[in-house]
């Protein structure tokens, strides 16, 4: 199996598409689902920094990106963290037949490296009913700062818990 993590082209969506949609029944990510914007667009996002795609024996089986932090959720960080040299780790997730072969961490640690390397901490929010991703996220160093309900959460949705790595 060869693994490459590289950027993200434009050409990379509908597969990335295809790879969201077939997880999402057993992760429930995104929990909103079907989501209420194109799914393109819950890729592609304003403020994103950057983005990579991990592709298995020439096929995408994975995804993250980094976004600039603003609105609530950057509030919240802020007064949580003491600083504002931020970025967010986003839209982390590879196919349901990757799961357990490292690839979601080499995409995870392409992120993060990308982050400490601008001189920013990096940060991360997490629906708490995805308790694999919980769990990950805690097993990779990350501790939860807070918890917050942004405005634009639906009211029938859990709070989300704000992550950041241990320093």
């Amino acid at each position: 199996m060869t693994v490459t993590i590289r950027e993200r082209r434009e050409s990379d969506l509908p597969e990335l598409v295809e790879v969201l949609t077939a997880q999402q029944a057993a992760t429930q990510y995104p929990l909103r689902w079907p989501l209420p914007i194109p799914v393109e667009d819950f890729l592609v996002r304003p403020g994103e920094e950057r983005a990579w795609v991990a592709e298995r024996d020439g096929a995408v089986v994975g995804h993250v990106a980094v976004h600039a932090l603003g609105g609530q959720l950057r509030e919240h960080f802020v007064a949580a963290l003491g600083t504002e040299d931020l970025a967010e780790l986003a839209v982390l997730f590879v196919g349901s037949d990757t799961v357990g072969t490292g690839v979601g961490g080499r995409l995870h640690d392409t992120a993060v490296e990308w982050i400490l390397a601008s001189g920013r901490r990096p940060v991360l929010d997490v629906v708490p009913v995805h308790d694999r991703a919980v769990e990950v996220y805690r097993h990779r160093g990350w501790v939860a700062v807070g918890e917050v309900r942004p405005v634009w959460l639906a009211p029938d949705f859990p709070t989300l818990v704000l992550m950041t790595l241990r320093e």
